[in-house]
C-alpha cells in the first residue's frame, strides 16, 4: 500500500499528486487550469473573456488538424496555462509518423498564467524528448493583438516565419468603438467588433499558405451584419474543412458554468476547390457517438450570397430543408417589404412609459406581448409598461396604426422555435398609432402596415417549421435580428397571399401550417428523399416523450429520441399508432437511423450508444434485454432488446385525447412494473460480503458499482478488521444498517438525514471512517465536511473523512472541492491513498 501525503496547496507541485497514480499528460496540464480557474476573480474572469479550455475540450481541437509535417511550428495565441499546446504535443506524440522538429509560439498577456504556461511547457518538451521531437518554445507575455499589427506593420513576419498550425482558444469580448483595441486594429484595416474574430484575422496573416487553423469560438460570426466584413476576409483567406458543433451549449466549457453556442472548426490556408466539409455533431466533447456528414463548400457558403452566412447543416434532413428553401427566391424588397427593428428604447423613453392605459398614450408592444401568433394587450400586472404617451417628443418613435408582424428578437436556445411571430392588428386596438419596443423586429410596407392577405401569409410563412429549422442552420445564437430576416427568400407575392386566404380560413394550428406549406409549395415526399419536417417533429415528439417520462436530464438528447423511435420501428411518415415492437441489437439501431432520420453515427459509437442510451433505457423499464434469451451471456455479440409491452401500448395513444390520462395511469403503476421485473432486476444485483461474512445485495448500476469496490478494495487494506455500520443503495437507501453498533457510538441516524454512503468503524483505532462515493454528486467540500461533523457530532470514535473516486478522470473534475485533512481514494489505483494537507495520514482531527 501507498499513501501519498500533500502537504502543498491544492495545485502546487501538481507531480507530487499525480505520479502515483500514471496520470497522463493531459490530465496533469487540467489540474494546473482548475488551479488557475480556481484562483480567478468570477467577475473579472467573465469581464476578460478567460475562460481556460477543458482537457476534453482540448483534446477534441487537438484531434481536427491533419498532421503530416517533419517540421512544425505551432501558434497558441491567448495560451492560458497552455491547455491547447499540451492536447497538440499529446497528439503528435502519439502519431506512428512523429514530426522530428516542434516549435511553439505561446502569447499569453495576464501574469496570473505565465507561470502555470511556463509549466506546461517543461511537461511539453518531456513528452516530446520521449518521443523522439526536438522540442522549441517561446512565451510571450505581450497582448497578442497589438504584437500581431505590429509585426504585420513593421514586415516582421517573413514566410519562414509564419505557422504551419494555429490552435486557438481566443477571449470572448466587445471591442467598444473608442477601444484602443479598435484604433490599432484599423491601423491593418481590420474592422470587428469582437475580440475573438480580431484573434482569428490576425492569425489568418500569421499562418503559411496551406497552414492549418483550428479554433473553438462563438457560432456568432455566422451570420449578422456586425461579422460581415470579418467573414469576407476569413473567407477570401482560408476556406472550411471540419465543424465540429455541439448539441448542448453547456458541455464545452461546463465546469465554468459557460451558457454558449460554440463551434470547433478547421480551416486551411489555401484555394477554395469547393472541397468536402466534414459536418461533426455530438452532445459535449467527451461524447464518443457523435454523427458525421459532408457537404460541399458552396453549401456551406453560398456563393452568390452577398451576407456569406455560414450554413451549418449537420445531416441529410437539414439539407433536405436547405434544398427546400432554396425553391423560394423573392427577396423582401422585391416583394415591397421590409423589417426593422423597433424604435422604442424603453430606458431613453422611461418618462414617456405608462404601466397602464391612459388619456392621451397609445399602446406599447413588448415581446411579452406576443402570445401564440397573436397580441395580448395590455397585460394586467406585467413587469413591463404598456403604453407610451403620444406627444411631439415621442413622434418618432411611433408608427401609423396598420396591419405588421411582429417577431421576437431574442430567445432562448431551449426554446421550441428560434422565430417567434406574431400579428398586429388594428381591428383589435383600435388606435391611431402604435408603438414597437426595441426588442421586436416587425415588417412593414414603406413604413406603414401590410396588406391583409400578404401579412396572415407571412405569418404563416415565419411560424413554419421549415423556416425555423432552416434559420438555425446559420443563426447560431438567440438574436433573430433584422439583417437574418432580409437575408432570407420568401415566397413570391401570390403564393403569400394564397397562403395568408388559408390561415384566415382558420387553419393556424401548427400542424395545419406545416402540411399547407409542403402542399402549397410541392414538397410532399414523392422521391426517396427524407420528408425533412415530419422526420424533425417526430424527433422533438420523441424527446417530449422522454421528458413526460421522467428519465434522467442527460437523456434528454437527439440520439436518445432517435434510438426510441428505433426500438418503435417508428418512420417519419407512421403515426404513433403504428408503433411496433421489433426484437433489435445496436448495430440495426444505428442502421435504421441513418436510414429514416438521416442521421450517420460514426462506426466506433456502438458501445456509447449501448452503454450511454440502451442501458438508461432497459434500467428505466423502457426496454427489456434479451427477451428471447433471458439467460443470454452479458457480453454475447447476440444481445438484443425490445421496448416494454406496456410503453408500447401506451406510447401508441400519443396524440390522442387519451394520451394524458393514459400517461398518468402509466406512471402510478410505476411500481406494479417494478414489482413484474424485480426477479429481471434481482439478476442484476451487486452480491457484496461484508467485513463480518455477511452477504448482501445492492441495487445494480449507479454509485453502487463503486461502493463495492471500496467494500472489496478499499476496506481490507485500510480498515483492516472494520465494520461496515451502514452501506447505502442507490435504490433503496439502507443497503445495510448495523443499528445497535451505531447507537453504541452514540450515533443516531433518520431516514431524513444526509447519510455518508459508507461508515466503518475501524475498531483498532476506534475510527469512524466516513465514505462519500462520488458518481455524480460532488466530494467532501468543506460545506459537507461541516455537515458530517455536525451529524457525527456526539460519536465517542474519532472522524476519518474519505472520498472515494471510480477513476482518475472523476478526480480531476472535483479535485478543487476537496476539504483539507479528509482523504482521496481511487478504485482503479486500489493500493493508493491521496492525503491533503494535515500532519497525519488516515487519522482523525480533534
Amino acid at each position: 500500500m501507498k499513501v501519498k501525503q500533500i502537504k502543498v496547496p491544492y495545485f502546487q507541485q501538481v507531480n507530487q499528486i499525480t505520479e502515483h497514480i500514471q496520470t497522463s499528460f493531459t490530465e496533469r496540464v487540467d489540474l494546473l487550469r482548475l488551479q488557475a480557474t480556481h484562483g480567478l476573480d468570477s467577475t473579472q474572469q467573465a469581464k476578460m473573456g478567460q475562460f481556460l479550455t477543458p482537457a476534453p475540450t482540448a483534446c477534441l481541437l487537438a484531434s481536427m488538424f491533419d498532421i503530416s509535417h517533419s517540421s512544425i511550428r505551432l501558434l497558441d495565441a491567448g495560451a492560458g496555462i497552455g491547455s491547447l499546446t499540451a492536447a497538440f504535443v499529446s497528439r503528435i506524440c502519439q502519431l506512428d509518423k512523429k514530426p522530428k522538429y516542434l516549435f511553439i509560439s505561446a502569447y499569453e498577456i495576464d501574469s496570473v498564467f505565465i507561470t502555470y504556461l511556463s509549466d506546461t511547457l517543461k511537461m511539453c518538451e518531456s513528452e516530446c524528448n520521449k518521443a523522439g521531437i526536438h522540442f522549441t518554445a517561446e512565451i510571450l507575455q505581450e497582448d497578442f493583438i497589438k504584437a500581431g499589427v505590429n509585426n504585420l506593420e513593421l514586415g516582421l513576419t517573413s514566410p519562414e516565419q509564419k505557422f504551419d498550425f494555429a490552435i486557438l482558444n481566443p477571449p470572448y469580448r466587445k471591442i467598444q468603438n473608442q477601444s484602443e483595441y479598435r484604433k490599432t486594429l484599423n491601423r491593418i484595416k481590420i474592422e470587428t467588433t469582437n475580440l475573438y474574430t480580431a484573434f482569428l484575422w490576425l492569425t489568418t496573416q500569421l499562418i503559411a499558405p496551406n497552414g492549418q487553423l483550428v479554433a473553438i469560438t462563438p457560432r456568432s460570426f455566422c451570420n449578422g451584419s456586425y461579422f460581415r466584413n470579418f467573414r469576407k476576409t476569413f473567407l477570401s483567406d482560408l476556406h472550411f474543412r471540419k465543424i465540429h458543433i455541439f448539441e448542448s451549449r453547456n458541455q464545452a466549457f461546463k465546469d465554468n458554468n459557460v451558457l454558449q453556442e460554440n463551434i470547433i472548426f478547421q480551416a486551411v490556408k489555401s484555394p477554395n476547390n469547393d472541397n468536402d466539409v466534414e459536418i461533426i455533431s455530438s452532445v459535449g466533447p467527451d461524447d464518443k457517438a457523435s454523427t458525421v456528414s459532408y457537404i460541399k463548400h458552396s453549401q456551406l457558403v453560398t456563393p452568390d450570397d452577398p451576407n456569406l452566412y455560414i450554413r451549418i447543416v449537420t445531416n441529410s434532413l437539414e439539407q433536405q430543408i436547405a434544398k427546400q428553401m432554396m425553391t423560394f427566391s423573392c427577396t423582401l424588397e422585391e416583394l415591397g417589404l421590409s423589417v426593422s427593428t423597433g424604435k422604442v428604447v424603453d430606458f431613453r423613453a422611461s418618462k414617456f412609459l405608462r404601466a397602464n392605459p391612459e388619456k392621451d398614450t397609445i399602446p406599447l408592444i413588448y415581446p411579452g406581448h406576443l402570445v401564440n401568433h397573436s397580441i395580448v394587450w395590455p397585460k394586467p400586472n406585467y413587469k413591463k409598461p404598456n403604453a407610451i404617451i403620444d406627444c411631439p417628443e415621442t413622434e418618432k418613435l411611433l408608427l401609423s396604426s396598420g396591419i405588421y408582424i411582429l417577431t421576437k428578437r431574442f430567445t432562448s436556445k431551449e426554446e421550441s422555435r428560434r422565430i417567434v411571430a406574431a400579428i398586429f392588428h388594428p381591428k383589435q386596438y383600435p388606435q391611431p398609432k402604435i408603438g414597437f419596443e426595441n426588442h421586436l423586429n416587425y415588417y412593414h410596407c414603406h413604413g406603414g402596415g401590410l396588406p391583409e392577405k400578404l401579412a396572415w401569409g407571412l405569418l404563416a410563412f415565419l411560424n413554419s417549421t421549415l423556416v425555423d429549422e432552416y434559420f438555425r442552420q446559420f443563426n447560431g445564437n438567440t438574436q433573430v435580428n433584422s439583417t437574418d430576416l432580409r437575408s432570407l427568400k420568401y415566397p413570391n407575392l401570390a403564393q403569400l397571399e394564397k397562403l395568408g386566404e388559408r390561415y384566415l380560413s382558420g387553419l393556424i394550428d401548427q400542424n395545419k401550417i406545416d402540411i399547407y406549406i409542403e402542399e402549397l409549395f410541392n414538397m410532399s415526399d414523392n422521391s426517396n428523399e427524407f420528408n425533412s419536417i415530419k422526420a424533425t417533429k417526430r424527433i422533438d415528439e420523441a424527446l417530449a416523450i422522454l421528458k413526460d417520462l421522467g428519465l434522467p436530464r442527460e437523456q434528454y438528447n437527439e440520439r436518445s429520441a432517435l434510438v426510441l423511435l428505433s426500438f418503435l420501428d417508428l418512420k417519419a411518415m407512421d403515426s404513433w399508432i403504428e408503433a411496433k415492437a421489433p426484437m433489435r441489437g445496436i448495430t440495426p439501431v444505428i442502421k435504421f437511423i441513418a436510414e429514416n432520420y438521416g442521421r450517420t453515427y460514426k462506426p466506433n459509437t456502438r458501445e456509447t450508444i449501448r452503454d450511454e442510451t440502451v442501458a438508461a433505457f432497459v434500467n428505466a423499464g423502457i426496454l427489456v434485454k434479451n427477451p428471447d434469451k433471458p439467460d443470454r451471456p452479458t457480453n454475447s455479440p447476440k444481445t438484443i432488446y425490445q421496448i416494454e409491452s406496456a410503453i408500447l401500448a401506451l406510447l401508441q395513444t400519443y396524440e390522442t385525447e387519451d394520451w394524458t390520462t393514459n400517461l398518468r395511469d402509466y406512471l402510478v403503476s410505476t411500481e406494479t412494473l417494478k414489482t413484474r421485473y424485480a426477479q429481471h432486476r434481482e439478476m442484476q444485483m451487486i452480491p457484496i460480503k461484508l467485513p463480518n461474512q455477511q452477504d448482501i445485495k445492492i441495487t445494480a448500476g449507479g454509485q453502487n458499482i463503486l461502493i463495492k469496490k471500496i467494500v472489496d478494495e478499499f476496506c481490507p487494506r485500510f480498515t483492516p478488521g472494520g465494520e461496515i455500520l451502514y452501506l447505502g443503495d442507490t435504490g433503496s437507501k439502507y443497503g445495510y444498517c448495523d443499528t445497535n453498533a451505531l447507537l453504541s457510538l452514540g450515533i443516531t441516524l433518520t431516514p431524513s438525514q444526509k447519510i455518508p454512503d459508507l461508515i466503518i468503524h475501524y475498531t483498532v483505532k476506534n475510527w469512524l471512517v466516513i465514505v462519500e462515493a462520488v458518481s455524480s454528486n460532488g466530494p467532501i467540500n468543506v460545506q459537507r465536511q461541516n455537515e458530517l461533523k455536525l451529524l457525527f457530532g456526539n460519536c465517542t470514535a474519532g472522524l476519518v473523512f474519505v472520498t472515494a473516486f471510480m477513476d482518475r478522470s472523476n478526480l480531476l473534475k472535483f479535485i478543487h472541492q476537496i476539504a483539507w485533512e479528509t482523504e482521496v481514494w481511487i478504485a482503479s489505483d486500489p493500493s493508493h491513498m491521496i492525503h491533503f494537507n494535515g500532519e497525519r495520514f488516515l487519522g482523525p482531527y480533534q
